[in-house]
């Protein structure tokens, strides 16, 4: 049964790597008889994978794409350039989908080899990546975090909280978050008695302490609630209110989650962001690209009035 099952395995990567295989070629990389072959293609069926078969003199195998994505195996090369990119996309290279890069990057390196993850992170550590908003993530960080997540295992860590020293703590951890490339995990804190999200920038060293414990109830059910509710809460320093003539949908792919935007009607909406200092909603507004009224604070306005003066002073001394 082994050397079947060691076979099998063998069989169905040669058919992930090569779009078409002629029969004989295969058993022979096999060095099995082309009954066994047929055999064990049949197995293959039996396990979900849609193996075509194709008569005759120049027959052979081939692997079509089915109805849903069976077990892949991949070589060395690939596993580690697999999890290289998921490591990007969790960090927000590609909006949209860093939730669920997170936990397919949290599969991959729960079953990879020490080796490969050496690999893996040297190439990670010798590699620019362009550079992107926000503060940076250690991926190997968001998959402990998203592990404990998901096995309800304790966490510790140190936290430097805003303005604050560090601090040991110790929590069940609940959801990972990712709002407007920032992630937040969501957690409760054993030491306080009480629900905290946590920047994940802000966390160093997680590591789970193994000691499972059942999942309590979030208040409200809703973890991206939660952050934006803790954000919310945050004293400001200034609270801007824009008009905006486009779609509310328009702004809200540029604000991502750090404002909140309410349509006025199907052409105009209204952008509110609380913020410490305005340059983020200029440049929100500059990237938006649409006409807009500032309702306040006065300050905003000096700000973009200033900014448009030297913006068409450069326009004025470029090439002409």
């Amino acid at each position: 049964m082994a050397n079947t099952s060691s076979r099998m395995l063998r069989l169905l990567s040669l058919l992930q790597t090569h779009r078409y295989w002629p029969g004989g070629e295969l058993a022979d990389r096999l060095e099995v008889s082309a009954r066994t072959l047929r055999r064990d293609v049949d197995r293959l069926r039996e396990l979900g994978y849609p193996v075509d078969a194709m008569r005759g003199v120049a027959g052979g195998y081939q692997l079509q794409a089915g109805a849903a994505l069976p077990p892949l195996l991949l070589d060395d090369d690939e596993a580690v350039a697999i999890a290289v990119g998921l490591r990007s996309s969790a960090a927000g290279a590609v909006a949209g989908v860093e939730e669920t890069s997170v936990r397919a990057l949290t599969k991959v390196i729960a079953v990879m080899p020490p080796r490969l993850r050496r690999r893996m992170n040297a190439l990670s550590t010798y590699t620019v990546p362009a550079p992107m908003s926000g503060p940076s993530v250690d991926a190997v960080a968001l998959t402990v975090l998203a592990q404990a997540c998901r096995d309800d295992e304790r966490l510790r860590f140190t936290y430097r909280a805003r303005g604050a020293d560090p601090t040991e703590r110790h929590v069940e951890p609940h959801r990972l978050v990712s709002l407007g490339r920032r992630w937040y995990l969501v957690a409760f804190d054993t030491d306080r008695h009480d629900w905290r999200s946590f920047r994940v920038d802000r966390i160093a060293e997680p590591a789970s302490t193994r000691v499972r414990f059942r999942q309590r109830e979030l208040p409200g059910g809703d973890a991206l609630a939660f952050v934006r509710s803790g954000i919310a809460s945050i004293p400001t320093k200034y609270d801007a209110r824009v008009v905006v003539h486009t779609t509310a949908a328009d702004v809200a792919q540029v604000v991502q989650g750090w404002g909140q935007v309410d349509p006025i009607d199907d052409r105009t909406c209204r952008l509110s962001m609380s913020v410490d200092a305005l340059d983020w909603p200029a440049m929100v507004l500059g990237a938006v690209g649409a006409e807009f009224e500032v309702e306040g604070p006065p300050e905003l306005v000096d700000l973009i009035r200033d900014m448009g003066e030297r913006f068409t002073r450069a326009a004025a001394r470029g090439v002409g």
